[in-house]
This record gives structure tokens, sequence and C-alpha cells, in this order.
């Protein structure tokens, strides 16, 4: 899961988000928003700060899930992490 985590860190570091993002958490964030939904496609929104959010997609199957994209917004800037790049 490390390999997983930095590959994580590395992606967001990629977009130009000058921020701190720990793979780690950023991953367990996103498998809380996965949790206990029914297989589909997903728009999901989660909230850092007053002024940081994470918006993406996400396909939920059995007993995964499968990331797309998140767009990071800070303020009025937007960072865009494509993971199936």
């Amino acid at each position: 899961m490390e390999e997983l985590y930095r590959m994580i860190e590395e992606k967001i570091k990629k977009s130009g988000y000058p921020g701190e993002i720990d793979g780690r958490e950023f991953y367990n964030e996103v498998s809380d928003e996965a949790e206990d939904q029914e297989n589909g496609a997903y728009i999901f929104l989660i909230k850092k700060s007053d002024t940081v959010y994470y918006q993406g997609c996400m396909d939920i199957m059995d007993r995964e899930f499968d990331l797309h994209y998140v767009d990071i917004h800070e303020g009025d800037t937007v960072y865009h992490v494509d993971f199936d790049a």
C-alpha cells in the first residue's frame, strides 16, 4: 500500500498543487466516500477547510473503487489530477 500512497502523492504534486498531501490520508478519505455506496459512478466532494476541497469522480464496484480524477479547489485555483493517465 505504501507504493500506492506514494503514487497518489506524486500525481497530486505533478498537478502543481503546492500544499502538503498525505497519500494515506487522501486514500482513506476517498475510501470513506465509497463505503456503503451501491455500485455505480459517483461524483464526490470532500471539504478540507474553508478554502480547500476535493471534487472527484469514481466508479464503485463490489469490493473496490476506481478513482478517475480529483480536482483540488484552493480558493479560486483548481488543480486537476487524472488518476487514469
